[in-house]
């Protein structure tokens, strides 16, 4: 049985990046609409946690190994003064954990001392934490506060981006900006956890499901061989 080819359609050529991200935007939202952050916690210093611990590690890891951490170190205040060889013990299976261990003390002894023990919820205050980038960023700001103030670009979101043809930069900073151009600020968000769920169940890195994608249509690298590496 051969591949079913999905061609290119009308509707993807002659429609505009900003047009076809709005459309991909609200079947995003009716194929996914429970979709919402993967990670646990119940803090807005908890996700902070989670989001550095995520780097390079799925979500799936990362909640199996939080409820030992937190239910030692509840808190900054905890976090801050923890033993670091310990710490690096409860976060080892997510990976470079000497500095992840490292910058969650760090960011919890400035939230503790510069922050009265409250994680920021502003941009330029969040980007000051050891280990904290705009993803990270955007993450707990969205998820904690309710504040959309960019767009998340994780792998999922960076590959997705790309394949649909809405930036042409690789630089997480540069796709936040052409996203944050077509998509209307309060779904921002919303946009990053959809493709994020698609990413995992049609789009996949290695073999995306072409033939299954209710996003074909819009898409102009469809059926197109993935270069990975």
């Amino acid at each position: 049985m051969g591949t079913k080819i999905i061609p290119v359609s009308v509707t993807c050529k002659s429609l505009s990046k900003k047009q076809r991200a709005v459309e991909i935007l609200a079947r995003l939202k009716r194929l996914y609409p429970d979709a919402t952050c993967s990670l646990n916690y119940s803090t807005p210093v908890q996700l902070l946690v989670a989001t550095i611990l995520s780097a390079q590690c799925t979500d799936e890891r990362v909640n199996k190994v939080t409820p030992a951490l937190f239910g030692r170190f509840p808190d900054a205040a905890s976090l801050a003064i923890a033993d670091l060889v310990e710490l690096e013990s409860l976060v080892r299976s997510t990976g470079f954990y000497h500095n992840k261990a490292k910058n969650i003390q760090a960011a919890c002894r400035m939230i503790v001392n510069e922050f009265d023990s409250v994680v920021p919820n502003q941009m330029e205050q969040l980007l000051k934490l050891p280990g904290v980038a705009r993803k990270t960023a955007n993450v707990v700001l969205a998820h904690a506060y309710g504040i959309n103030a960019g767009v998340t670009v994780d792998t999922h979101v960076k590959r997705l981006t790309h394949r649909l043809g809405l930036t042409e930069h690789t630089d997480p900073v540069r796709i936040e900006q052409d996203l944050m151009g077509l998509l209307p600020q309060p779904d921002w968000e919303n946009w990053s956890i959809g493709l994020i769920y698609h990413g995992r169940a049609i789009c996949k890195a290695r073999s995306p499901v072409c033939v299954a994608c209710e996003l074909a249509d819009l898409c102009p690298t469809v059926n197109k061989p993935v270069v990975v590496g």
